[in-house]
């Protein structure tokens, strides 16, 4: 499996505290091990976000991403639930 990041992504990554990125690398580093270990709360989104997927990093704090192919991941966004969905 091959992870990719969007830009967006990236920006939003830069901007968040430190623990919740240090979260955001052990979920993937989990994902990467068993994507569909139950701690992750993976599941597929609707409507506006029909072809993306969802992961929970802590609390209210989701990652989305897509797959590009069966062999390329790439993360899109990462946020609150009010920031992504709201």
């Amino acid at each position: 499996m091959i992870i990719k990041y969007d830009k967006k992504f990236k920006q939003q990554y830069q901007k968040l505290p430190a623990k919740q990125q240090v979260q955001f690398d052990q979920r993937l580093r989990l994902f990467l091990i068993d994507p569909v270990n139950p701690i992750l709360r993976l599941h597929p989104l609707k409507g506006r976000f029909a072809s993306y997927y969802s992961i929970n990093i802590s609390g209210d704090l989701r990652a989305l991403y897509y797959r590009e192919s069966e062999e390329i991941i790439i993360f899109a966004l990462i946020g609150t639930h009010s920031q992504l969905y709201g």
